[in-house]
């Protein structure tokens, strides 16, 4: 009877360990074992359905992740409200759209206090919009070693009936102090055509530490052909 129960309780082991929720949902994991790579926060992907109740947010859940860093635990949301029609806007063609993104910071050990919102929209567009975030972000880090987390976030919005570069960004947030890298995503045309890709970053990288401007190029680097 003991030969037989060893191996059952073995399974059963192996099955608790696999749904673990936050073992499969684990990302940005810092690597302790190879100093060379970008330090990254332990950030693990939630559902809508964890999110606190008293917390509110505009447009559709598109993706969250929480984590926990000298300031306490914290939580991203992204969301969007898709192709619609909002009257805040002016509408000068009877057949455009509107789409609207947004993304939130709480802080959830303090009462679910929001640090800072960000919000960008296309508006009034009558032929083809762009506007999404990338999916591999938000990505938490702490490349300055503070123990407070940095939060990136990319994404594009643009409004145009052809195949020509939109408007590309790369946000970052320590805190509430926002930094931002504009410009547009690379388009080729042909063998060796190419056209975008160019971008400005803005006065606050000046006096950042200089490990944040040097990711923020890699990332650009990485993403600017997405389109």
């Amino acid at each position: 009877m003991r030969k037989l129960l060893l191996p059952f309780c073995f399974l059963i082991l192996i099955f608790i360990v696999s749904c673990n929720p936050k073992e499969q949902n684990q990302t940005n994991k810092i690597d302790t074992e190879n100093p060379d790579k970008k330090d990254f926060i332990i950030a693990v992907e939630v559902d809508s359905a964890q999110i606190p109740k008293s917390i509110v947010y505009n447009g559709n859940f598109k993706k969250a992740v929480q984590w926990k860093d000298e300031v306490g635990e914290n939580l991203v949301i992204l969301s969007e409200s898709g192709y619609h029609r909002n009257e805040k806007f002016k509408h000068e063609f009877d057949d455009s759209a509107d789409f609207e993104l947004f993304a939130y910071h709480f802080c959830l050990d303090k009462n679910n206090l929001q640090i800072w919102k960000m919000y960008d929209f296309v508006a009034d567009c009558p032929v083809d919009i762009e506007a999404e975030f990338y999916p591999q972000f938000p990505i938490i880090t702490d490349l300055d070693k503070n123990g407070i987390a940095e939060v990136w976030i990319m994404y594009k919005v643009g409004c145009h009936g052809d195949v020509s570069p939109v408007n590309l960004k790369l946000i970052l947030y320590e805190g509430n102090k926002k930094y931002a890298m504009r410009g547009e995503n690379k388009i080729q045309f042909g063998a060796n055509e190419y056209i975008g890709g160019e971008y400005k970053l803005d006065k606050a990288f000046d006096s950042a530490p200089s490990v944040f401007k040097d990711y923020a190029i890699q990332l650009w680097k990485e993403n600017v052909y997405k389109n």
